[in-house]
């Protein structure tokens, strides 16, 4: 158990800082995940938008890094164009 102050402090705030970051961690991968999941042309191209914007909002706060956010941004536009 931690014996100072400032340590239960930084106790606190560590856990506060993990549980956000697992929920946008979460919500980015759902969203990558359903993007990946459609079919219809139409439907994902009216959904990039809004997973591009999860993506750099991630590699921005650090939760993954600003390549893997480029990556995986190139890669779903690559899905859509796929999809016929």
């Amino acid at each position: 158990m931690a014996n100072h102050k400032s340590s239960l402090k930084r106790i606190r705030q560590e856990e506060k800082r993990r549980l956000h970051n697992r929920y946008y961690g979460k919500t980015m991968r759902n969203a990558v995940r359903r993007l990946r999941s459609m079919t219809d042309k139409a439907e994902a191209t009216a959904l990039y938008p809004r997973v591009q914007k999860i993506l750099d909002k991630a590699a921005k706060t650090n939760l993954i890094h600003k390549n893997k956010a480029a990556n995986l941004k190139s890669k779903l536009c690559a899905y859509i164009q796929g999809l016929a």
